[in-house]
């Protein structure tokens, strides 16, 4: 296991900000033919304003349908949105690009200083995307596909493993895959394998969950909620320990089909990165200490031992003589024992803050 993932100029760690994935898939199909342009042209507008609004990766989904589901296989998604009713027929309208679309993406990805991302769904786009990209990603749906998962692996490449719909069994065989090929650089993220998934399904407490069956191991989260207004869900799941956080991303929230509905806008995607960033001042040290900006409070908000009456010189000192008042300037409350008893060495008018000097 790595708890330190370097991915290009960008580190991943538990003392780093969130690595944050806007996850583009094929919703760039819709854009283009809702602006009238090409599919290629709508990806790179998604790439422009994923990393116009502060993400660290732009993801892509790259697949052929007939190599990712049969002809038989029934949709497992909200059909009131998207009511493509086989998974065959709704993969078989997305799969258009091939090996030389992507790799004009990337190109134009690391024009506009943004990363990269694909995830493969067989093994020859893993070959190709290997050239373009330097972190892979494996669908939730692959968490028990393990010749893929190890074919993966062996690229040697930091691998984002998403984990929805598996139990930590399936998690630990899929680990497992990845580090016998001698690859431990892994981030697993909780995930919820539903569309949309609902917000008391979303269980970010998982995410403890992930981190003590595998301590050490970074852990992020994937996100397919409905995004709230000041996008609380994934900044709970920053605060609860995620370092890499994806999520769909679009234009167009409004447009049909499967995933732009519960996606995430480029005016969300500002919203998190700004979430993020206060987190970061405001999360600060785990040690706690007085700051040095404490120590005017300190001198001052605290409170030392005031004369409640005026003492004269040569008087013993009892408890109904004494107040404690602000400021901390004089003898701290928390000696007050020691200071009763003791004899004035001169006269201490009322409200008068007791210095050690005026005792003996």
């Amino acid at each position: 296991m790595k708890t330190a993932i370097k991915i290009e100029n960008r580190e991943i760690s538990p003392t780093k900000k969130p690595f944050i994935v806007a996850e583009a898939g094929v919703n760039y199909y819709d854009i283009a033919k809702k602006g009238n342009i090409e599919p290629l042209e709508a990806a790179k507008l998604m790439i422009e304003k994923a990393a116009d609004s502060g993400a660290d990766a732009i993801k892509f989904q790259t697949y052929k349908a007939e190599r990712i589901a049969s002809k038989y296989s029934p949709a497992y998604w909200d059909v009131t949105k998207e009511n493509t009713k086989s998974q065959y027929e709704l993969f078989k309208k997305f799969d258009k690009f091939g090996e030389d679309e992507y790799k004009e993406l990337a190109g134009y990805a690391a024009n506009t200083d943004i990363l990269f991302m694909s995830t493969p769904f067989d093994n020859e786009a893993v070959d190709f995307l290997d050239k373009l990209m330097p972190v892979f990603k494996i669908s939730s749906s692959d968490i028990t596909n393990i010749p893929f998962i190890s074919y993966v692996a062996r690229k040697r490449k930091p691998i984002f493993l998403s984990t929805g719909a598996s139990t930590i069994e399936e998690i630990k065989e899929a680990v497992n895959a990845i580090e016998s090929e001698g690859n431990d650089k892994i981030v697993i993220l909780h995930c919820i394998l539903n569309y949309p998934t609902k917000y008391e399904d979303a269980n970010l407490g998982m995410i403890k969950h992930i981190q003590k069956v595998f301590p050490g191991y970074l852990v992020g989260y994937s996100d397919h909620t409905l995004p709230d207004s000041c996008m609380l869900v994934l900044t709970t799941a920053v605060l609860l320990g995620a370092k890499v956080i994806e999520k769909h991303f679009t234009l167009d929230k409004t447009l049909q089909g499967n995933d732009h509905y519960h996606s995430m806008d480029p005016h969300d995607l500002e919203k998190i990165i700004k979430n993020v960033k206060l987190l970061g001042k405001i999360i600060g040290e785990h040690e706690k200490r007085p700051l040095e900006s404490e120590l005017i409070a300190i001198k001052y908000a605290r409170r030392s031992i005031v004369a409640k009456v005026t003492i004269p010189e040569d008087t013993t000192i009892a408890a109904d003589m004494l107040a404690f008042k602000r400021p901390g300037t004089g003898i701290s409350t928390k000696f007050v024992d020691r200071v009763i008893g003791k004899k004035t060495r001169r006269r201490i008018n009322e409200d008068e803050i007791i210095k050690w000097a005026y005792l003996d």
